[in-house]
């Protein structure tokens, strides 16, 4: 079974999407996209109660059964930030290391570009080398917002 759930967080709306019971997506959006039917589940309400959770400042690390689609580099890539701690940061050099491939440091950062399940998969979490906030697909406003989020709570 399909279905898809819209929650407002404090940087914007989130659209959920769950397949057979899991966690398959979570963007950013400013508008829901025509093609899509909201249904509420038992897993999506679940998944929106963590979220919540996260943006009160309550949640450090989420229980959800996650799905996301992708390439197996994507895969290894978004396994792997999901081993940053909660309120760290890492460069993308550091994570192309973490997943045994040190030079793709770029390749990291495409994949963590297509990262479907944001938040919850802390593609946020990377930064540039320098320190500098480099690429995020809900924008660099959100990306800063949720690391000042996690700094604040830790």
């Amino acid at each position: 079974m399909n279905a898809s759930a819209v929650m407002e967080t404090p940087v914007g709306f989130l659209l959920l999407k769950e397949e057979d019971g899991a966690l398959t997506q979570a963007d950013f959006c400013d508008k829901l996209p025509p093609d899509v039917t909201l249904t509420d589940t038992p897993q999506l309400k679940w998944a929106i109660e963590q979220l919540t959770e996260y943006f009160a400042g309550q949640r450090r690390e989420f229980d959800l059964p996650l799905a996301p689609k992708g390439t197996a580099f994507q895969k290894r890539c978004w396994d792997a930030l999901r081993t940053i701690p909660y309120g760290e940061t890492l460069s993308y050099g550091e994570e192309a290391a973490r997943i045994g491939n040190p030079k793709a440091c770029r390749a990291v950062g495409m994949a963590n570009h297509y990262n479907p399940i944001c938040v919850i998969i802390p593609c946020h979490r990377v930064i540039g080398k320098n320190g500098k906030m480099v690429g995020y697909g809900g924008g660099l406003s959100i990306k800063e917002f949720l690391l000042e989020l996690e700094r604040k709570e830790k």
